[in-house]
């Protein structure tokens, strides 16, 4: 079942980043469907967060689509060559989101294959924010795009877990964040393979 825009529109950017695991993400790119299990996330705060593009409420024409609505997608280009899918969460003006940092195929694993040169049995194909966006054809086409579209959508296929089965460790690749570079704020499932186990780059 596809999820509801209002379930985006919780205002506990940490609390979706932690249920979103086990959650599908779908997208469609040029007809064809690919999906992945959620398996990794990191949360967001808003414009008090020191690791948030929108840290101290800045607001430009890259970060506007974190200004929206939650159930808005935060597509971005890192270093000028990964792009990073965020979900916007919360209300309008409130710049939180959810970055997804790795997934288990599920679904079209042959497109996926054929994007990431690499066969699916290969945790890289998928774990990481880069090679989850590039696994599942998601560009800055994306960005913006609402999550109850055809495009780009998330479905609860009744996955759950645990909370022995869900770790707990800093966000990665923030350390210029100060003291929120330490906040517990990266969500994984322990014993999947394509969630990153240690806080290295």
């Amino acid at each position: 079942m596809k999820l509801p825009r209002s379930y985006y529109h919780h205002t506990d950017a940490a609390f979706l980043a932690k249920d979103l695991l086990g959650k599908v993400l779908l997208t469609c790119k040029d007809g064809n469907l690919t999906a992945g299990i959620i398996v990794e996330t990191e949360a967001y705060f808003g414009v008090d967060d020191k690791a948030s593009h929108a840290f101290g409420g800045k607001r430009t024409s890259r970060t506007e689509a974190m200004y929206q609505e939650g159930g808005t997608a935060y597509v971005y280009l890192c270093y000028g060559i990964h792009h990073l899918l965020n979900i916007v969460t919360s209300v309008e003006n409130d710049p939180k989101c959810v970055l997804i940092r790795g997934i288990e195929p599920l679904i079209g694993i042959e497109f996926m294959e054929i994007r990431r040169k690499m066969k699916a049995t290969r945790k890289e194909i998928s774990s990481g924010p880069g090679s989850v966006a590039k696994a599942l054809g998601i560009d800055s086409s994306f960005n913006q795009k609402i999550f109850t579209g055809d495009k780009i959508y998330i479905e609860d296929h009744g996955i759950s877990y645990e909370s022995s089965q869900i770790s707990t460790a800093a966000r990665i690749g923030i350390s210029y964040a100060q003291e929120h570079a330490d906040l517990p704020l990266r969500f994984y499932v322990a014993d999947s393979k394509y969630a990153k186990k240690h806080n290295l780059n």
